[in-house]
């Protein structure tokens, strides 16, 4: 069963949004660790069963010869956005067999030594023009080390990722997803996410774009 998993908003300075995120939801961002070999990091707001990522450039020379280090810097060439949301599954092989790509592992050493593992497929898809969602399995050895079960001080209580509006091809995107439960809503708009709604107890905190509301 396919779930949400993260969203990533492509950052130019993570301390800086951690700061204006807390201001205006209450939500904290902690830091997360590096990607090896990419030149990219990252802060994460854990939410539970979901999280949100802040990826951030930590090596221009470095990111400049990974696909994923370009892809981030050409994100916040023009300030910071909302770039892409990744589906979790416990079937990476069906899902990357179904949408002709092959799985790719990757790690992320944490500030503690902690080295993460998993597997993502379709991310050349989410990185390209039309933006779609790619995929995710974790392969940890706790569930605690999940980065949405970080320990956190909120000040507000969040529930999760509520739904996610997205622009694009509709009929591309049903495609792509396949069949699924999933919060995701289409919109008239660019391709790729356009707005998501965190659930709190306190109210619903919009990430878009533009910044938060």
């Amino acid at each position: 069963m396919l779930q949400i998993d993260h969203v990533i908003i492509a950052v130019a300075d993570p301390d800086a949004w951690a700061v204006q995120l807390d201001d205006r939801s209450g939500l904290t961002a902690v830091p997360g660790g590096r990607h090896e070999g990419t030149g990219t990091g990252n802060w994460i707001v854990p939410l539970g069963g979901s999280y949100v990522e802040l990826m951030t450039v930590v090596d221009h020379s470095e990111a400049e010869s990974s696909t994923l280090g370009r892809w981030v810097s050409d994100q916040t060439r023009n300030g910071d956005r909302l770039a892409a949301l990744c589906l979790r599954t416990d079937d990476i092989g069906g899902i990357a067999a179904r949408i002709g790509d092959e799985p790719e592992a990757m790690s992320r050493t944490t500030d503690d030594g902690t080295i993460l593992r998993w597997q993502l497929t379709g991310l050349a898809a989410a990185m390209s023009d039309e933006g779609l969602p790619f995929y995710i399995q974790w392969d940890l050895d706790d569930e605690e080390q999940y980065p949405g079960r970080m320990p956190v001080e909120h000040r507000v209580e969040p529930s999760g990722i509520h739904w996610i509006e997205y622009g694009g091809d509709p009929q591309r995107l049903a495609e792509w997803l396949g069949d699924h439960s999933l919060p995701i809503r289409s919109v008239e708009d660019h391709a790729g996410p356009r707005r998501v709604a965190i659930a709190t107890a306190d109210g619903t905190v919009h990430l878009m774009p533009t910044g938060i509301a």
